[in-house]
């Protein structure tokens, strides 16, 4: 008689979203890169005199930079989640294509902290979790910057606590 299969690990939606404040830094990345490339190719067009700058291309990309901060640090807050387990890291990126990855605590190698000076400025931190995974490292970006530094001392415990060499 065949025991009953494993059921499959399911790929879930995880249960933690990133700080708040991450929104309010997002935008303002955004504005700042909307405002530079806008600027740039306002420069390029002009001094190439490849296109005869009108009023409603300026309006336009003053309209595209508009949407690129108000609506993609929004949706990129409601999609950016993230969950430790005992037995695993689970992350879910994207704002336009989305991403779920898991990392278990066996696979874990490195387990890595760090603020950008607009995330300092923001009080949030980065943590990036190395496995021997070919597609890279998982990255919970946003987070509180005390939360990042528990949650980094929490995944280096767990990792060494597990056996295995994380290959």
């Amino acid at each position: 008689m065949d025991p009953s299969p494993l059921p499959e690990p399911r790929l879930r939606e995880p249960g933690q979203r990133v700080s708040p404040r991450a929104r309010l830094m997002w935008q303002l990345s955004n504005l700042v890169e909307g405002i530079v490339t806008v600027t740039v190719l306002c420069v390029v067009a002009a001094v190439w005199d490849a296109v005869d700058l009108t009023w409603w291309m300026v309006v336009l990309g003053v309209l595209l930079v508009a949407l690129y901060v108000g609506v993609v640090p929004q949706w990129r807050y409601l999609v950016h989640r993230w969950e430790v387990t005992a037995t695993a890291v689970y992350t879910q990126t994207g704002w336009w294509a989305r991403e779920r990855r898991i990392a278990p605590m066996s696979r874990i190698q490195t387990v890595d902290y760090a603020e950008g000076a607009l995330s300092r400025l923001f009080g949030l931190a980065t943590v990036t979790v190395t496995t021997a995974s070919a597609a890279g490292a998982l990255q919970i970006s946003g987070l509180d910057r005390d939360r990042a530094r528990a949650l980094v001392d929490e995944l280096t415990l767990k990792a060494d606590a597990v056996e295995g060499d994380a290959t």
